[in-house]
């Protein structure tokens, strides 16, 4: 079954004519990246040279991609919006809020029981108005859009920030805040930041103990955790047509890690092979038959350093394994190396859990290549040494893998099956024993690995790396191991060499499931009723922001001086805060509880100005706002990175804080900070920071001439009488200064619909 095909030949009609008129107009060739964005553009929108990283333009995307958390907060949204019916396919996947505890089976069972009102709540919105519901155990959401709905050439949104996934397929995925996706589900134009563009050009190819998961890894220490942000990473050459298409998937999913606004490889037959093994061979013919349209104009491949912004060149060849962390993405190491960083920095060196699966790497060949290790290690006699789980990233996956034997594999050393979920990638996993937070260490096939990020533990040590590479230290339960040089004891006491993993790319028999889980929506939803229990502890109705009072902010209480990494873990938590995605007041009594108070170096403990004494964060923003006074957060750089989670931007704004004021945004969380109404600004000189003391009154002055381009100024009021003033910017365009004024974008949507605020 081909979902939208509709959808998708009314694009692929008019891809040739639109390109070819971008052409004309620009004088230019273009790369992929610009062929989709300029294709995308919102109806009425001029075609120009946009300056890159400066100009918003308005798009047209062409679906929104939903999971169960960031959803609930979506849909509530859409519930204000006026509309009755989606203007775009648009689907709802439930895969965050299954803990991983025992097993599958059980877990799936236990989570259908405990979040049964979020579950329903969810499948009664998609009936109304007209969105596809994935049922919890169908799969994790990008690993099921790359299965049944992505397609080369097309544009999509995502309330999820590796939504990038789909760039293995060749389609342009953003993840974004549930605002945004609302404006597209309601048919208005979508916003972004016209992207700078780098351009990685891959030669050679794979061999060995590398996977494409080593690309992303490589890329990462070199661009670190914001050099990416405001940019496409646009993947080209030779070397990147010798990848599977699942292996783009990992690639661009883990673009997330370096702020990139999304990742994308051209259109190839690699692709096209995986469109036809997933049942979707008339989307790949139809594509073969654009080429030229879903890959960059021949002059940008032949001279990149002409067309992108950046160029990165990686040896395919050349690439060594390597693994992340902990505590960062980008913390880079090849294998090689690894072991004496473990040792130099007094890492935890015994590896105590190996994960294997969720949305970056659960595909076939990920599973088939692992499991190539655990059965030479079974054969020759090497016991495992650490525990092993396997989330596999859909049913689909999961039925295949299980037919063919795989799982056995696993199974048969020990590992244990969990659900298709995503479990202890975003915290989602009941570890027993790690309840005293005791300093540890674990290897993830996952993206991500800030503290807490897994387990909820601050001293787990996270290490990222490939399937394979999990899989040997897993066996080895050693972190200083190199499956490349070293040896292990088997049974016998005989030296073993793990011989380099194999893998098949795709399954020999086909792909096959008994039940996808997918739910299609009533065709008529206007008779569904939408009841939330008022004293339900999960959901709660959505009431619209105040607007702007028309003043500047004048004396507002410092809620906290964040130092360091604050990433949206840090401002709102996963882990089990996801039960009350849906719910706005219970949510907040989590924000900011993980960052780093600069005064004191604790977390979750700010200075009291009234009594003098350190309370929790959320408590202090709750007694400011039950006085009808307004706070401000201060931060450091690239304040927001990491998840999409638009919570990170409301709950600050629900809890009456006004101003977030820091050295520098990740994309995402300026633009939900925007969409919600909260004024975003960013020190012109980041030596500010410094100036400002635990119990100052801070006024941000300039707000009655708000305009874009056009900076503010920050007094500074200390305890003892002294002030200290200096400049902030902003990158509000005119749009955007209606959302603040009008209290939030779907405010202001709603007055465009000459609906009450």
């Amino acid at each position: 079954m081909i979902f939208d095909i509709d959808m998708i030949r009314e694009v692929y009609e008019d891809l040739p004519a639109k390109i070819k008129q971008v052409k004309e107009i620009l004088q230019r060739p273009l790369t992929y990246t610009e062929k989709i964005l300029f294709s995308h553009l919102s109806p009425g929108v001029q075609v120009k040279n946009y300056k890159r990283a400066t100009d918003y333009v308005d798009f047209a995307p062409d679906r929104v991609a939903m999971q169960d958390a960031t959803a609930q907060m979506a849909l509530l949204q859409l519930m204000n919006s006026g509309r009755t019916s989606v203007a775009v396919p648009s689907t709802v996947h439930c895969d965050h809020l299954i803990q991983a505890y025992q097993n599958a089976t059980t877990d799936l069972e236990t989570a259908k029981v405990t979040n049964k009102e979020v579950y329903e709540f969810l499948k009664d919105v998609s009936n109304k108005y007209g969105i596809g519901f994935w049922k919890p155990g169908a799969g994790i959401i990008h690993q099921v859009v790359f299965e049944n709905y992505v397609f080369p050439g097309g544009m999509m949104i995502g309330t999820d920030s590796h939504t990038p996934n789909a760039g293995g397929l060749g389609m342009i995925a953003i993840g974004v805040g549930g605002a945004d996706a609302v404006d597209v589900m309601a048919g208005l134009p979508w916003e972004l930041k016209m992207p700078k563009l780098i351009g990685v050009k891959l030669t050679g190819k794979l061999s060995g103990w590398s996977a494409p998961k080593d690309v992303i890894l490589k890329l990462a220490g070199i661009l670190t955790v914001k050099g990416g942000t405001n940019a496409v990473i646009e993947y080209f050459g030779e070397g990147a047509e010798t990848l599977p298409a699942t292996g783009k998937g990992t690639i661009c999913n883990m673009g997330a890690e370096v702020g990139a606004t999304t990742s994308i490889f051209p259109f190839d037959e690699k692709s096209a092979i995986y469109l036809e093994s997933t049942g979707r061979k008339d989307l790949a013919d139809a594509a073969r038959g654009l080429m030229e349209y879903l890959q960059p104009d021949p002059e940008v491949v032949a001279n990149p350093e002409k067309y992108y912004d950046q160029l990165i060149k990686i040896d395919l060849s050349e690439l060594e394994p390597h693994i992340n962390g902990p505590f960062t993405p980008d913390a880079a190491y090849t294998i090689s190396e690894f072991g004496d960083a473990v040792r130099t920095n007094n890492y935890p060196r015994r590896m105590e859990v190996g994960l294997i699966g969720s949305c970056t790497n659960s595909s076939y060949e990920d599973l088939t290549r692992a499991a190539s290790i655990v059965n030479q290690a079974r054969e020759d006699g090497v016991p495992v040494k650490a525990r092993f789980l396997i989330n596999p990233g859909s049913e689909q996956i999961r039925y295949t893998a299980e037919r063919d034997g795989i799982l056995k594999i696993f199974e048969d050393a020990g590992a244990t099956v969990i659900a298709n979920a995503c479990g202890p990638c975003i915290g989602q996993w009941k570890r027993d024993d790690v309840a005293d937070n005791r300093v540890n260490s674990i290897v993830t096939s996952f993206n991500r690995n800030f503290a807490r990020r897994n387990d909820g533990n601050p001293n787990t040590h996270a290490f990222v790396a490939s399937p394979e590479l999990v899989a040997a230290l897993t066996i080895a339960g050693d972190l200083c191991f190199n499956p490349l040089t070293d040896t292990l004891t088997n049974e016998k006491g005989e030296q073993v060499k793990l011989s380099e993993p194999v893998g098949i790319e795709l399954p020999p028999r086909g792909y096959e499931v008994k039940d996808t889980g997918y739910v299609a929506p009533l065709g008529e939803g206007k008779s569904v009723v939408i009841t939330i229990d008022p004293d339900s502890k999960r959901l709660q109705k959505l009431e619209p922001f105040s607007v702007w009072d028309g003043e500047d902010y004048t004396e507002l209480s410092l809620l906290i001086k964040v130092k360091g990494k604050c990433t949206t873990d840090h401002i709102s938590m996963a882990g089990p805060w996801l039960r009350f995605r849906g719910h706005l007041d219970n949510i907040s009594d989590n924000m900011l509880i993980g960052a780093v108070n600069a005064f004191n170096d604790r977390t979750n403990a700010v200075l009291n100005p009234e009594t003098l004494e350190y309370t929790p964060v959320p408590k202090l923003a709750r007694m400011f706002k039950s006085k009808s006074l307004g706070s401000i957060v201060v931060a450091e750089e690239n304040y927001g990175e990491g998840s999409s989670r638009e919570h990170a931007a409301m709950e600050p704004r629900h809890l009456n804080v006004k101003v977030i004021l820091v050295k520098s945004f990740a994309r995402i969380h300026e633009t939900n900070l925007k969409k919600q109404g909260m004024l975003a600004l960013t020190f012109v000189n980041k030596d500010d920071y410094i100036k400002v003391q635990e119990r100052d009154k801070i006024s941000v002055k300039g707000l009655k001439e708000f305009a874009p381009g056009k900076n503010m100024m920050i007094e500074l009021l200390h305890a003892d009488g002294t002030k200290d003033n200096f400049e902030a910017s902003h990158t509000y365009n005119k749009q955007q200064i209606e959302w603040f004024k009008a209290g939030s974008a779907l405010n202001a949507m709603r007055r465009n619909n000459n609906l009450e605020i």
